[in-house]
């Protein structure tokens, strides 16, 4: 599980922003994956698998946020092979919350959110850099990338919920 908000005492934040940045990255994360306790349980849900139910934008609204996590990570020094596996998550969040109730089920497990603060957990608390640093045009490629895959899933989430709409009224 990923560190509470509080603790920000890696070795490589020493920069006053990095240690702000992480803290709101940190209530980001909560927000999206976590900040619904569940009665009777100790586990929790956010707002992504809940926003995921809108067809269309809420797969928007949880990848832009979950997208500015990445970008943030770059600023903070996020080697390129760790800003792709944040992608990643991102896009197997984003492409399995589209499948009809087993989508949403997965999006209440998988956290990508989480996942993804615990990867910049793990670069920041490393006590040497790990890997290359990401440039920008590397950061700006990956997010366009990004982009463009989100928007493709909602396109076609959009068309087949059309499809099947026009097949149920006969339109």
């Amino acid at each position: 599980m990923s560190r509470s908000p509080i603790q920000n005492s890696s070795p490589n934040t020493t920069n006053k922003s990095h240690v702000a940045s992480l803290r709101r990255l940190r209530r980001i994360s909560n927000l999206l994956d976590n900040a619904i306790p569940i009665p009777g349980t100790k586990y929790r849900i956010g707002l992504d698998p809940i926003l995921g139910l809108i067809p269309g934008g809420g797969d928007l609204i949880s990848s832009i946020f979950a997208g500015y996590i990445v970008f943030k990570s770059a600023q903070m020094g996020v080697p390129q092979e760790t800003l792709v596996k944040m992608a990643a998550n991102i896009v197997f969040d984003t492409v399995a919350g589209t499948v009809p109730v087993a989508g949403d089920l997965l999006d209440v497990a998988w956290k990508a959110n989480v996942k993804n603060i615990e990867l910049l957990d793990a670069h920041l608390g490393s006590p040497e850099p790990a890997g290359k640093k990401a440039d920008w045009l590397f950061v700006a490629a990956l997010l366009l990338g990004l982009a463009l895959i989100v928007a493709g899933v909602i396109f076609l989430s959009v068309l087949f919920f059309g499809w099947v709409f026009r097949a149920f009224t006969g339109g």
